[in-house]
């Protein structure tokens, strides 16, 4: 029986750095360092900010990755397995536990919803919303809502519903 991933609470294993050469995960942690910082009352939480800052440039550099220090929302337990070419614009809403696989892009105005798989080359290409539990076949270029529990595959992404079990 396999386990059920959650699509609302978040599962903070998933993005935890086990040796310090997990590039994907130090560039997540550089993110989520900042913003932490940026939201602090701490005195000298500007020294702080900018030491994430030039981490958050290392690792995006070393994983060819372009994924803002105010991304606007990223739930936690996200899974970039290779993050090189993957794009997130700064307005992009990321539900917890999703994965997100290499050169996918992602632009301003997308709702992801919790534990949504986009597979390797999609482009999510207009503003559009992405239901819990949705899968996001590689390559495929996503032009509309896919709704919860959808597979969509293809160019432009045809949406497969999930069939009901009896």
């Amino acid at each position: 029986m396999s386990q059920s991933i959650s699509a609302t609470e978040a599962d903070w294993q998933r993005e935890k750095i086990e040796k310090w050469w997990s590039p994907s995960k130090q560039l997540l942690k550089s993110i989520r360092e900042y913003q932490k910082w940026q939201s602090s009352n701490f005195p000298f939480k500007a020294i702080f900010m900018k030491w994430n800052a030039l981490q958050h440039r290392f690792w995006s550099v070393i994983t060819g990755a372009e994924i803002h220090l105010n991304t606007k929302k990223m739930g936690g337990g996200l899974v970039l397995t290779h993050p090189n070419g993957v794009i997130i614009h700064p307005d992009v809403e990321i539900g917890v536990n999703c994965l997100i696989l290499q050169q996918v892009t992602i632009v301003k105005g997308v709702k992801i919803g919790g534990h949504v798989d986009i597979h390797a080359g999609a482009k999510v290409i207009r503003s559009v919303t992405i239901g819990d539990h949705a899968k996001i076949g590689a390559n495929a270029v996503i032009l509309t809502d896919v709704p919860e529990g959808a597979t969509a595959v293809g160019v432009p992404a045809r949406i497969i519903l999930p069939t009901k079990e009896k």
